[in-house]
């Protein structure tokens, strides 16, 4: 047993995991027991954290920067599906108003993203009955103003992008190494893309979420792009365009350093 273990271990060559300290301590020791001269790169890439952990981290860091930009609306829902009388209520404004209810008003929970930004989703057609709502209810006080829904529509546009991720990286019926490194880098150029915005939460949000990007995903940009370039599909082309997009180049240039490279 002892020589078919010792044959396995010297062709490890990564470990996913989720991203905890326990794990980082079982990663070192791994790295230990085998030794660092007999892994790629002296073990440098054994620890391949979990992808869709990482996003979920990304966009909790992100996250805690427009808490109070969303308060209200999160306030007026929670007003509204307060009792079943509000609720009834609530559907009898949207009639009122010829809003179609489609998706019933949830209340999200503040240490879940995915629940922030899918009650954000869900309230955002609603705003013409939160605004009829303020009218006839005088106890409603939380009615959001105009830069809050803007800012709470820009909130879905660019959360939307990182839950759609997400559940593409869990999925378990289709191979995914492949596609990790494509959407990683969408990521960092839309992150790019938000840190010139003008409004300045979103400006915080962008430099928040590219820091713990940055912490994690840095040191095994290479290897993802691995299963890219095998991937009959995508090949080389894909794996440039990947590095445009996560270094901010030009695509015709990178091309031209590639060919430089490949002679």
């Amino acid at each position: 047993m002892i020589p078919c273990f010792n044959g396995i271990l010297i062709k490890l060559m990564t470990v996913t995991v989720d991203n905890c300290t326990t794990n980082d301590k079982a990663i070192e020791m791994i790295v230990g027991k085998i030794g660092k001269e007999k892994l790629p790169l002296e073990g440098t890439l054994l620890h391949m954290r979990c992808s869709a952990h990482i996003l979920n981290l990304i966009v909790k860091d992100g996250l805690d920067v427009m808490k109070s930009a969303i308060e209200n609306i999160r306030e007026s829902v929670a007003y509204w599906t307060a009792t079943g009388k509000r609720i009834e209520k609530f559907e009898e404004m949207a009639k009122f108003k010829k809003i179609k209810i489609t998706r019933k008003l949830i209340l999200d929970c503040k240490t879940r993203w995915n629940s922030t930004f899918m009650m954000l989703e869900v309230a955002l057609p609603y705003r013409v009955v939160f605004e009829r709502a303020k009218q006839v209810d005088k106890q409603y006080e939380h009615l959001p103003s105009d830069k809050e829904w803007e800012f709470a529509a820009e909130m879905v546009e660019r959360l939307g992008l990182f839950y759609e991720i997400t559940k593409l990286f869990s999925g378990t019926n289709y191979v995914t190494a492949n596609i990790y490194f494509p959407r990683i880098c969408e990521i960092k150029m839309k992150m790019r893309q938000w840190a010139t915005s003008s409004n300045p939460i979103i400006k915080k949000l962008s430099d928040e979420m590219t820091t713990k990007f940055d912490k994690y995903w840095t040191d095994i940009q290479d290897l993802m792009g691995m299963a890219t370039l095998l991937d009959p599909r995508y090949k080389r082309h894909m794996l440039t365009a990947c590095f445009a997009m996560l270094h901010g180049i030009e695509p015709h240039l990178l091309m031209s350093v590639w060919s430089w490279l490949m002679h």
